[in-house]
């Protein structure tokens, strides 16, 4: 795998996000466990509205959007009111025409990176729960399962049924090793954990600090 660029999503890329989304979702109906997306609930609004509310992260290759997901500072339909320590993960989306194996493990990676730098301690998201193997992978990831929700409200659609995950960041869950700064931005980013990621997933622009005061 060659290293992955990872920017924030702008304007330009909502018909991206949408592709991404719809493609995701139509690979899921194809498997042994559909339900979870659909194609065609959300549209460019939806992404335009989380790009102003919170983030959203594209993963580009060799030039070629290969994944992209969420990240939103609270999250009360699925875990109610919180203090501000979590950061939660939506719509970890991968592009399978062209992101290499592992892509996905290094988005959630990336995510965890930025939930650190951000400073806070726990990274969050929510599973379908009858998503056996998707909630099996997290699992994997580190996530541990703390709860389910019942009857979360979802996009044109009647209320789910969710498994609830969170992972504990450890010191050294987005330690810092040697930087390249960005030329473009004057910028020395920090690279995620050395003996998994780095001269795979580089960061390409900072960390909104728009986290740090909430």
């Amino acid at each position: 795998m060659s290293d992955l660029h990872i920017r924030p999503a702008t304007e330009a890329d909502l018909t991206t996000l949408v592709r991404l989304r719809d493609d995701a979702a139509r690979w899921m109906a194809s498997t042994a466990v559909p339900g979870q997306w659909r194609p065609g609930e959300l549209d460019e609004e939806h992404f335009r509205r989380i790009i102003d509310r919170d983030e959203v992260w594209l993963a580009e290759d060799a030039g070629r959007v290969v994944g992209a997901w969420e990240l939103w500072w609270a999250d009360e339909d699925a875990w109610g009111p919180q203090p501000p320590v979590a950061g939660y993960v939506h719509r970890l989306m991968v592009d399978r025409a062209t992101a290499a194996p592992g892509t996905g493990r290094l988005l959630l990676e990336a995510a965890e990176a930025r939930v650190s730098e951000a400073g806070r301690s726990h990274v969050r998201l929510d599973c379908l729960a009858g998503n056996a193997p998707l909630n099996a992978y997290y699992q994997r990831s580190g996530y541990r399962v703390v709860g389910h929700k019942e009857g979360k409200p979802q996009p044109g659609g009647a209320p789910k049924s969710f498994t609830l995950l969170e992972k504990e960041l450890s010191d050294g869950a987005a330690a810092p090793g040697p930087g390249g700064v960005n030329p473009a931005r004057g910028w020395t980013p920090s690279p995620y954990r050395q003996e998994t990621v780095m001269n795979r997933a580089m960061l390409g622009t900072p960390w909104p600090s728009r986290a740090k005061s909430m």
